[in-house]
């Protein structure tokens, strides 16, 4: 066994892996009424990606510049995702603005306050998983929003005719709701070290890192997640009301 890898691997992993996946398609089809297929493409996608992905960073570790294209290669694929679960037949494009929201500021000041250092590994990481909670984030909030809006739509119209504009009425029905997406971001902080132990955590403790240090680079990463998740929730919720994500907003 490796003694860096926190379970042990073998062929009954491989076996255990398949198991869980049957099980997880058997549970979605029997219990949620869904496709079966979506969970078995799920888990076939995220085992060639991730096979790929490893030896592309790998190449990458020492190619910093690099890292950028990748991580703009992630960008994209998180647009088309979440853009496409929130407006299939609309703009789902406009996905770019929610996540460029929440992940450049944050990017940025931590490249400006020398944390993030200019190093392909730690760009791919740090900047994949605020993509990653942008993404999620949006889809949840723009899904909400929207079902909330197609619900509620008579206090939206009773609103319009009292004379209120169309993105205030909207306004009014939809923002208690977008916050909803952000909260097992906050609850993950909340908990963090009492009910789990975030992965980069437990990984840095196990390659020989100070536990007050990877504790600190964990934090950074929680808090730093926070505000990309609020920022892409805000700005999800603006656009939403915008009516943005349709071809013709209504006016």
């Amino acid at each position: 066994m490796n003694n860096s890898t926190l379970l042990l691997l073998g062929p009954s992993a491989w076996v255990l892996l398949a198991l869980f996946l049957v099980l997880a398609a058997v549970v979605w089809r029997a219990a949620l009424g869904r496709s079966p297929w979506q969970m078995l493409v799920a888990g076939t996608r995220a085992l060639l990606q991730l096979a790929i992905v490893a030896l592309v960073i790998a190449w990458l570790s020492d190619r910093g510049a690099w890292a950028f294209a990748f991580v703009a290669v992630m960008f994209l694929v998180g647009v088309w995702t979440c853009g496409h679960r929130v407006a299939p037949k609309g703009r789902w494009w406009i996905a770019g603005v929610a996540l460029a929201a929440g992940v450049l500021p944050v990017a940025v000041l931590m490249f400006a306050a020398g944390v993030l250092p200019f190093n392909a590994l730690a760009i791919i990481a740090v900047l994949g998983q605020q993509i990653g909670g942008a993404m999620s984030t949006v889809t949840l909030s723009g899904r909400r929003i929207r079902d909330e809006l197609i619900q509620r739509r008579g206090e939206v119209e009773a609103a319009v005719a009292l004379g209120l504009p169309w993105s205030a009425a909207r306004m009014m029905v939809a923002r208690p709701v977008a916050g909803e997406a952000v909260l097992p971001s906050v609850d993950q902080t909340r908990t963090a070290g009492l009910v789990t132990l975030p992965g980069a955590f437990v990984g840095m403790i196990l390659g020989g890192a100070a536990p007050l240090d990877a504790g600190l680079i964990q934090l950074l990463v929680l808090i730093s997640l926070l505000l990309v998740n609020s920022s892409s929730a805000a700005v999800t919720l603006w656009l939403s009301c915008q009516g943005a994500w349709t071809r013709t907003a209504q006016r």
